[in-house]
């Protein structure tokens, strides 16, 4: 996680969060698992990106070297910021449950083991 600097005046409070997961198709799962639920308050704003774990094999890699989940928060108050994390956090430790019982490749390497 990264305190960024303020960016903005409506929103002058701002965190991004970067989880690299095993894949591509784990990370792009779960952009899509969270992005499903929209902010609730106006006072808070979100972006979700993948990106490459290594910034310099980004090119030569494709879509398939976006590896890492950034979720980046905006808020008007440092209150507002820490309540709407702390909600994202609940939320992806589901999806990552979820991802860890039922995901096929994860169960395949278990039973190679």
């Amino acid at each position: 996680m990264a305190a960024t600097q303020p960016q903005s005046t409506e929103f002058p409070y701002s965190l991004t969060i970067s989880l690299p997961l095993p894949s591509h198709r784990l990370a792009s799962s779960a952009l899509r698992a969270l992005e499903v639920d929209a902010e609730l308050s106006p006072l808070v704003r979100r972006d979700f990106a993948l990106k490459c774990a290594d910034t310099q094999d980004e090119a030569a890699d494709g879509d398939e070297g976006k590896t890492v989940l950034e979720t980046t928060y905006m808020a008007t108050t440092n209150r507002m910021l820490r309540v709407a994390v702390n909600g994202f956090m609940e939320s992806l430790g589901v999806v990552l449950g979820v991802m860890e019982e039922l995901d096929v490749d994860v169960l395949e390497e278990e039973s190679k083991a």
